[in-house]
């Protein structure tokens, strides 16, 4: 196993224990309790972890999230999505995010995969956003260069929405455009409830070389108010196992790359 695949399992066990020992940690990725140690200590000054005396908590999230955040921060089907989602994302590759659940779950992956953080000081991946708590959150880690757009935030999502969240995507390009979406279907595309929400989203793919879209079983089929873009312009729709494949043929058909986590 190399590094970078040690630190990615010693961070998924940190997620799941929320607490680790060197010992049980040693005992668990079967290797000396001097290796885990280096481990934590180089995974601490990423700021990746918490380091105790004798071992390790996972990072704690400085921030406070609405109440529907809260409530599906571990949903199963949001995590698997989020770790399907992340594994697309190439080193030094400039991917945007929009806001919502599941893509504060990706955001929080990125943010954690160890074979994306930088050996020196240079980030190694670029992220622009018009979420605030995506920003907070990645706004510390040394190996990700955040890029929040401007605007005004709407309370209930952590999104930054009128001209000046739009008025950056004159200036920027992006490889990857990562979309979280009310809902998704073939007829209509993409889409989400609040109109400002979607232009910032529409911005996000039209500057994008590649459009990913995050979405649960519960959305899958569904179409909300107001329109981020056409499937025609979606490449890879990421969503839960619990979708049955029948309602997935038509937009395999329509030429989009379907991924069930």
């Amino acid at each position: 196993m190399s590094r970078h695949e040690r630190w990615n399992a010693l961070l998924g066990l940190l997620a799941e224990e929320g607490r680790l020992t060197v010992e049980e940690a040693a005992a668990r990725m079967e290797v000396s309790p001097a290796t885990i140690r280096r481990d934590f200590d180089q995974l601490a000054q990423q700021q990746m972890l918490t380091r105790t005396r004798g071992g390790a908590v996972a990072q704690s999230v400085s921030y406070d999230l609405p109440l529907r955040y809260k409530s599906a921060r571990h949903a199963p089907e949001k995590q698997r999505i989020a770790a399907a989602t992340a594994e697309l994302a190439r080193p030094d590759s400039i991917i945007g995010l929009n806001g919502g659940t599941t893509t504060s779950e990706v955001a929080r992956v990125l943010a954690t995969r160890a074979d994306l953080h930088a050996e020196g000081s240079s980030p190694t991946i670029t992220i622009v956003t018009n979420a605030l708590n995506i920003g907070n959150e990645l706004a510390v880690r040394p190996h990700v260069k955040i890029v929040l757009t401007g605007g005004v935030p709407r309370p209930q999502s952590y999104e930054l929405t009128g001209p000046l969240a739009t008025g950056i995507f004159d200036h920027v390009t992006l490889d990857v455009a990562i979309l979280g979406v009310n809902g998704v279907t073939v007829e209509y595309g993409a889409t989400c409830r609040n109109e400002g929400e979607a232009d910032v989203g529409r911005l996000m793919a039209e500057r994008a070389e590649q459009i990913i879209v995050v979405a649960d079983s519960s959305k899958i089929g569904r179409r909300a108010f107001a329109r981020i873009c056409d499937t025609s312009r979606i490449d890879v729709l990421v969503t839960d196992a619990a979708v049955p494949e029948a309602d997935l043929d038509p937009f395999k058909e329509a030429g989009i790359h379907v991924i069930r986590a």
